[in-house]
């Protein structure tokens, strides 16, 4: 059931969550499926609700830099750094967990990632289902494990069904998941792109931003788990394809009228004579890559529910602040 998020509602969540349920939950990325992140019985139920890999870690949002030392053994300077800069926002920072605490969420794993999301509607919450013994929430995306993640309060109920308790707080202002950021290592090192850029990361933290399996990176220990970070993940059930404007032109002209049940998102329209018949629906791609972002999972999902069987997309620019954008796209390519 879908609750607008009045105070009544935030309070009927929280005691949910207190008492082993899970809650879908409105951040500014994408909406959560959460559960009490020290309760592993309730976190047990988002990996049966997703069909999600047992081993695959969550990420626990808690309300403030207060309850980080609950989590996590110890925060490197740089991680302070980054906390201070971006929290609450849309950064996940991987760190050293405390042992015995949220084994479920961190998926068997020695770390544990932590973000404190700035949604006023996520922030009510977890205030207040703090006095509750509630320390934090495990809330990866509110879909079916490698699907297409949920912006809206709809999206959720249509992927989770009409039985959930969701928070509806409007359509998410960001539409892609978080940065990761693993602090386990010694240095930064960047597992998933997002709405906060490398520049940014480095200007915080004043350390260079490293590649997950980049040589200096490794340093001797292997990338920890992390959300979002499969090959194949946020899919669609259409094909997608990735391909340059000049690509698209080509082959829809060799196409011509035999160019069926195609989805086409692209920052120009095609003219007719490049093939954009009946059978072609295409959606304008916005220009910047803060829109295009908030944008790209509601098109993904539109254009399934429109019955297509193929989304092709126009690559956006290989630039820094696209990043986060290219990674989600070529997930829902492979």
């Amino acid at each position: 059931m879908i609750l607008s998020a009045n105070e009544a509602a935030i309070a009927q969540a929280a005691q949910a969550l207190c008492d082993g349920q899970l809650v879908g939950l409105p951040t500014e990325t994408v909406y959560g499926l959460a559960a009490n992140a020290t309760d592993d019985a309730a976190v047990a139920k988002i990996f049966v609700a997703k069909g999600r890999p047992a081993d695959h870690p969550l990420i626990v949002h808690v309300a403030s830099r207060d309850q980080v030392p609950l989590f996590a053994a110890q925060v490197p300077e740089f991680a302070q750094a980054l906390m201070a800069a971006f929290w609450p926002g849309p950064l996940t920072l991987i760190l050293p967990r405390q042992p015995g605490v949220a084994t479920a969420s961190a998926g068997g794993q020695g770390s544990i990632g932590l973000r404190c999301p700035s949604h006023p509607v996520a922030q009510a919450l977890l205030q207040a289902a703090l006095p509750l013994g509630v320390l934090g929430v495990s809330a990866p995306s509110a879909n079916r494990f490698g699907r297409v993640s949920p912006t809206s309060a709809a999206h959720v109920k249509s992927e989770l069904g009409p039985d959930l308790l969701i928070l509806d707080g409007g359509d998410c202002a960001v539409g892609i998941e978080s940065t990761i950021i693993d602090c386990t290592r010694g240095e930064p090192v960047l597992l998933r792109p997002g709405h906060i850029t490398r520049a940014q990361i480095e200007a915080a933290c004043g350390r260079a931003v490293l590649d997950k399996n980049s040589p200096q990176a490794v340093l001797g220990q292997p990338a920890p788990r992390a959300s979002g970070t499969l090959e194949s993940h946020y899919a669609p059930r259409a094909k997608v394809r990735l391909m340059s404007a000049d690509e698209i032109t080509h082959k829809l002209q060799a196409l011509g009228p035999h160019a069926n049940n195609l989805g086409l998102w692209s920052a120009k329209r095609p003219a007719t004579d490049e093939g954009m018949g009946s059978g072609v629906l295409w959606l304008e791609q916005a220009a910047t890559a803060e829109q295009a972002a908030h944008d790209l999972f509601s098109v993904l999902r539109d254009l399934d529910a429109r019955g297509v069987t193929q989304i092709w997309v126009q690559l956006p620019p290989d630039t820094p602040e696209w990043e986060g954008v290219r990674d989600r796209l070529q997930r829902a390519a492979a």
